[in-house]
C-alpha cells in the first residue's frame, strides 16, 4: 500500500493563463494557492492535491504549454509554502502533463481522471492511455503514484460497465497504485454501494480513496469501504470549491480525520 499519508486536501488553482476566465495576474493565482497551501497545512492536513479548476472548459486532454508552465510554477509555490508532500491533477485528463510536471518539481502522485477504457463528458469520449503513461513514467519518474479515477465525476460510463470490472481493469490492466470513487460531480459524495463494490473487486492492499464529497458529518460512513480521503468543497467558504480555504472547517475536517484514523 503507499505509503503517502491518507488525507488529502485539494488546492484548487483560479483560472491561469490562456483559459477564458484568467484575471491578468499570474502572481494572484500563486498567491491564492500559496494561501491555501498555508492553511490546509496549519488546520493539520498532512498532504495537498493542485488541479486546474479554473480552467473550464477543459481541454479534453493535452493542455497547451502555458498551462504546463503556470501549473509547475503553482505546484512549487504549493510545495514551499507548506512542506508537504503534492499531488498533480491536469484537467481534463492530461495525464503526461501532470507527470512532466511531477518530475520536474517532486510532487509524489498524479491523479488521473481516466485511466482505462473510455467515459462520455462534456469534453466528448475520453479515452484512457494507460500504457502509454506507464511507459513514461518507467524512465521519467518511476516513484510518482498514479492515482486513478473509477468511473469518474462529470461524467457517464459506457453502457454495461460495472463499477468492479471498472475497478480491476484501472488496477490490473491499468497498474494503478489507487483507485479514486467519487459522486456525480464535485462537491458530490459517492454511492456507499459504489465505494463498497470497488473495494471488494481490488487486490488486497490496493488502496481505495474517496474523491468528493466527503464532510464531518459523512465521514466514518465513506471510510468504512475506503482508506484515504481527498477533500476539496467541505472545507471551502460555503462549501464552494471556487472559494477560499475556511480555517475552521479545514482544522474540523483534520481533527475528524484523526480520530477516525486518517492521520
Amino acid at each position: 500500500m503507499s505509503g503517502l499519508p491518507h488525507l488529502v486536501g485539494m488546492i484548487h488553482l483560479l483560472p491561469l493563463p490562456g483559459s477564458p476566465r484568467f484575471q491578468g495576474s499570474i502572481d494572484q493565482v500563486l498567491d491564492t494557492a500559496g494561501s491555501d497551501a498555508i492553511a490546509l497545512q496549519s488546520a493539520g492536513f498532512p498532504a495537498l492535491l493542485v488541479e486546474n479548476f479554473g480552467d473550464a472548459p477543459f481541454h479534453r486532454d493535452r493542455v497547451p504549454a502555458e498551462t504546463v508552465a503556470a501549473m509547475t510554477r503553482a505546484v512549487e509555490v504549493v510545495s514551499e509554502a507548506s512542506g508537504l508532500p503534492v499531488g498533480v491533477n491536469v484537467l481534463r485528463n492530461d495525464a503526461m502533463s501532470a507527470l512532466g510536471i511531477a518530475a520536474a518539481t517532486g510532487a509524489r502522485f498524479i491523479r488521473v481522471n481516466v485511466l482505462t477504457g473510455v467515459m462520455y463528458t462534456d469534453q466528448g469520449p475520453i479515452t484512457g492511455r494507460a500504457a502509454d503513461l506507464l511507459r513514461r513514467r518507467g524512465f521519467l519518474a518511476p516513484e510518482v503514484e498514479i492515482w486513478a479515477d473509477v468511473m469518474v465525476k462529470h461524467a457517464t460510463p459506457p453502457p454495461g460497465l460495472d463499477p468492479r470490472q471498472a475497478a480491476l481493469d484501472t488496477v490490473e490492466r491499468g497498474l494503478a497504485d489507487a483507485v479514486i470513487v467519487s459522486g456525480s460531480g464535485t462537491g458530490e459524495s459517492p454511492e456507499i454501494d459504489v465505494v463498497r463494490a470497488v473495494r471488494s473487486a481490488v487486490p488486497t492492499g490496493t488502496r481505495v480513496v474517496i474523491g468528493s464529497g466527503a464532510s464531518v458529518d459523512n465521514l466514518s460512513r465513506l471510510i468504512e469501504h475506503a482508506d484515504s480521503v481527498i477533500v476539496g468543497s467541505g472545507v471551502k467558504v460555503d462549501n464552494v470549491a471556487r472559494n477560499r480555504v475556511d480555517q475552521l472547517k479545514a482544522a474540523a475536517f483534520a481533527e475528524a480525520a484523526a480520530d477516525h484514523g486518517l492521520l
